[in-house]
């Protein structure tokens, strides 16, 4: 599985909506944690069922992510120590009777060790099941794409937009809601001129220099007054490397399936017969994803996504025609 890209993001939907407030080094701090959760499964490291488990951030892996200097990581992360311990935040969660609104504490615990600049915490257990082993309804993207931008405004709208990319446009958004999920306080920018000029446009500014994406949004009203935003982008186009060599490819291989897919149809193609018969084998018997058919599927999902080549068996329209397999 040394092909598998590492650097995802990947986080429940419910988390992906939910309403918080972070500073940009906390938001930083909190997406590499959740890359490093990702290596250790992929690696067989981490114990699906033993959550206590501290996550281990050297500073130079943030200096590194995020193009900051050694001095300036060791000093800001120091100081992200005192603060996100006292962070909550609120989601929804279904239930089978209605729906369960939750607040939640990031981290249960967080330690800055001087010796060996590090800083190692566990996720509180509310969080951890919104960012590891899921099998549907989750969003991912590389931590590359959000590694330059400087406001954290602009990596929590990259987050609510991209969660879209399937339709390259977002559903309207009230306006109060947009300042909750973005994180602005009910005191700040409280007026529309200042919440577009200091939020919104730097944001968008920023999505638009430095990630895949580009993006625009449009405001509605109900008579002069504005009530929601809705935004629509499209994926840069990648350039194309003249050193490459053009390869003919055989149209039944599975990444030229891939394009257009919902995660819920890769859910599907996986979760069936076939594919379970086909690629069973692929994970070792001491990978924590073989704890559970949902931590089975939303594994081989994401290296479906990321590495389609090892997937050549059948073209995976023939997977998400066949019959689904009991859970195992």
């Amino acid at each position: 599985m040394a092909n598998e890209n590492q650097s995802l993001v990947v986080k429940h939907n419910a988390l992906i909506n939910a309403s918080y407030s972070l500073t940009l080094v906390e938001q930083r701090l909190i997406l590499l944690a959740v890359v490093k959760l990702r290596q250790a499964t992929h690696n067989d490291e981490l114990d699906h069922l033993a959550f206590d488990k501290p996550v281990v951030i050297h500073v130079s892996d943030y200096a590194s992510t995020f193009g900051v200097a050694n001095s300036t990581a060791y000093e800001t992360l120091k100081d992200a120590c005192k603060t996100l311990f006292e962070r909550r935040f609120s989601f929804v969660e279904p239930r089978p009777k209605g729906s369960a609104n939750i607040t939640t504490r990031w981290v249960s615990y967080i330690s800055y060790i001087d010796d060996t600049s590090t800083i190692e915490f566990t996720f509180a257990p509310h969080v951890t099941p919104l960012v590891t082993y899921l099998e549907e309804h989750f969003t991912s993207y590389d931590i590359e794409q959000v590694a330059q931008l400087k406001s954290s405004y602009a990596v929590r709208l990259y987050e609510l937009v991209i969660a879209w990319r399937v339709k390259g446009k977002t559903q309207k958004i009230a306006v109060l809601e947009l300042r909750s999920k973005l994180g602005v306080e009910p005191n700040q920018y409280e007026t529309m001129e200042a919440f577009k000029r200091r939020v919104l446009n730097v944001a968008i500014k920023q999505i638009n220099d430095n990630t895949d994406i580009i993006l625009e949004y449009e405001q509605h009203k109900k008579g002069r007054q504005i009530t929601h935003f809705s935004f629509s982008f499209k994926h840069k186009k990648k350039p194309i490397d003249s050193t490459s060599k053009v390869v003919d490819r055989d149209p039944t291989t599975a990444d030229m399936f891939l394009e257009g897919l919902t995660d819920k149809q890769l859910t599907r193609a996986v979760h069936s017969k076939k594919f379970i018969a086909d690629y069973n084998g692929l994970v070792s018997a001491q990978n924590p994803a073989n704890q559970s058919s949902g931590a089975w599927v939303a594994h081989m999902v994401e290296w479906l996504k990321k590495d389609p080549s090892n997937f050549t068996k059948r073209p995976i329209k023939e997977y998400l025609d066949d019959e689904q397999a009991p859970k195992f």
